[in-house]
């Protein structure tokens, strides 16, 4: 069983020569807070109530927010992402991708460095996905897209709520976590936010049902 602890400690390692930097300021911490609470892995109704009143009074704007719920929404492809390479592997098709795969691969993925490190957490998932249908290897870059067609939010808060969201009790999805703090890293954010945001998971609400 994965524990906060050795979430706690797998960032640790990964922020040895990282500097203490900044804290949250107020409303990114309020939207994490909220994004952890909304997230399809808590869903606790007061919690969201009270949660959008405090993003709200802390100065974060509806957009900010709609961007927010938009981004945590996208935890659904964590199913995708854990399925497809077993998937790929039991229906036997190894074959050359056709030139209407080839060309999915080329507009979405490319040489682009982003998707490199991407693979190395989740292995054969995107070319599995791309080789078992088309349509939803285009619908993944579609919806993941859409939190960041804007940037009502800042990219960095983004992936504070992000990483949030996979450290968060009834988650702990520990790929997408180092994923995220990898990109949070590169962005320039220090060890205290990211502690900060870790404790902010850390309260977030076990999954209890929607009534």
């Amino acid at each position: 069983m994965i524990t906060i602890e050795h979430i706690s400690r797998t960032a640790d390692k990964l922020m040895v020569s990282v500097p203490e930097g900044d804290p949250l300021d107020t409303i990114s911490a309020a939207l994490i807070e909220f994004g952890v609470v909304a997230s399809v892995t808590a869903l606790d109704s007061a919690r969201i109530e009270s949660s959008l009143d405090a993003a709200l009074a802390a100065g974060a704007t509806i957009a900010q927010i709609e961007e927010v719920i938009a981004l945590v929404s996208g935890l659904g492809v964590h199913s995708l992402m854990m399925t497809m390479a077993a998937l790929q592997a039991r229906s036997g098709d190894h074959a050359p991708l056709d030139a209407e795969r080839q060309a999915l691969w080329a507009h979405h993925v490319g040489d682009d460095p982003y998707w490199a490190g991407f693979e190395s957490e989740f292995p054969g998932f995107l070319d599995a996905m791309l080789r078992l249908s088309p349509a939803t290897f285009e619908g993944f870059f579609s919806y993941c897209a859409i939190p960041w067609a804007n940037n009502h939010v800042r990219a960095r808060t983004k992936e504070l709520v992000a990483l949030a969201c996979d450290a968060s009790p009834s988650h702990r999805f520990m790929p997408g976590f180092r994923l995220h703090l990898a990109n949070a890293l590169k962005l320039g954010i220090g060890k205290r936010a990211i502690r900060e945001a870790l404790a902010i998971a850390a309260r977030s609400p076990v999954h209890q049902g929607v009534g």
